[in-house]
């Protein structure tokens, strides 16, 4: 089958934790973000594998701003053996949507895949590039992976699984999406864009839900219109699929719990995990993650998502 090669290059960068970039290297000696480094890595790593660009021609908004960025893609991880027809995990790293967090990428599509599931791994487009660019990259990618449902050999179910910025671009695609046009010239753009469930990993999500004037949303220009669109606990409605939420107490629990509580406004199915210990940013907490940290009680949710989706039918 194509794409077979990709789970056994997966393994093998995460055995040998290829894709972990301890924080202490994340900074260049002046302080500043080492944006480059940080790109070049996951770059080199995912041209391992046999990618699928989310356009196969030009991509829309796509141009030579940042030579540190290649054209949006996904790589596909198929489901093995009797496994083959599951649903399928596209998962989102985090960074602040101006790096990548690798083992928020290939740590959790490997720890997913060994659990039965189909698992694409995202490469979504960063600053200078807006929040709007990412959203249409993950939703140009469900799409994609129903348009060649067939040839993948998987079901037309979709989860969408981030982490950090990939959680709050996960949120915002579970709340802002369409059905597909039939008529649409380009037979992707037929698709729906609708994720069937929703994780979100310590995803700073609800800023506009605190008190007024307590805590600015770093990632959003201070343009009101623009904070509610990417609010996704402003964009709930009946037809919003079920969210399985996480996070440590390190983040503001409120992050999680105001977006809850709008789900059950709305009886959206959702399960809300706030864990006391650790920090921000530990992927599956069983160490390897950019932190070294290994919290075997909060190790647990990624168990439990797993159990969660196989009750959603993925």
């Amino acid at each position: 089958m194509e794409y077979q090669k990709n789970i056994e290059i997966l393994e093998k960068i995460v055995a040998e934790r290829a894709s972990i970039r301890h924080v202490s290297k994340h900074r260049k000696p002046d302080g500043s973000v080492d944006v480059e480094g940080n790109l070049k890595l996951w770059n080199e790593l995912m041209e391992r594998f046999d990618k699928i660009w989310l356009w196969e021609g030009e991509t829309p908004g796509f141009d030579d701003r940042d030579q540190n960025q290649t054209r949006p893609h996904m790589v596909f991880i198929p489901a093995e053996g009797d496994k083959a027809e599951r649903g399928t995990i596209l998962v989102a790293h985090g960074g602040g949507f101006e790096t990548r967090t690798g083992c928020e990428g290939f740590h959790i599509a490997d720890y997913f895949h060994k659990a039965g599931f189909a698992v694409a791994i995202l490469t979504y487009r960063l600053k200078p590039y807006t929040r709007r660019d990412s959203i249409a990259d993950m939703q140009r990618a469900i799409r994609l992976l129903r348009a060649r449902r067939e040839e993948l050999r998987i079901s037309d179910k979709v989860a969408v699984m981030g982490f950090s910025a990939g959680g709050m671009l996960s949120g915002n695609c579970a709340t802002h999406f369409d059905y597909g046009r039939p008529e649409a010239e380009d037979y992707t753009e037929r698709f729906s864009c609708r994720p069937d469930a929703a994780v979100i990993g310590y995803g700073a999500i609800s800023f506009t839900s605190f008190p007024h004037g307590f805590m600015k949303n770093p990632f959003v220009d201070h343009n009101k219109a623009e904070e509610l669109y990417l609010a996704p606990e402003k964009n709930i409605t009946v037809q919003t699929p079920p969210f399985f939420i996480w996070q440590t107490n390190s983040d503001d629990p409120r992050f999680s719990m105001y977006l809850a509580k709008e789900l059950a406004d709305y009886d959206i199915p959702f399960e809300l995990h706030c864990f006391p210990g650790g920090i921000h940013g530990l992927a599956l907490a069983d160490g390897n993650n950019d932190l070294d940290q290994k919290f075997p009680h909060i190790m647990h949710w990624s168990t439990l998502c797993a159990e969660w989706l196989e009750e959603l039918g993925f």
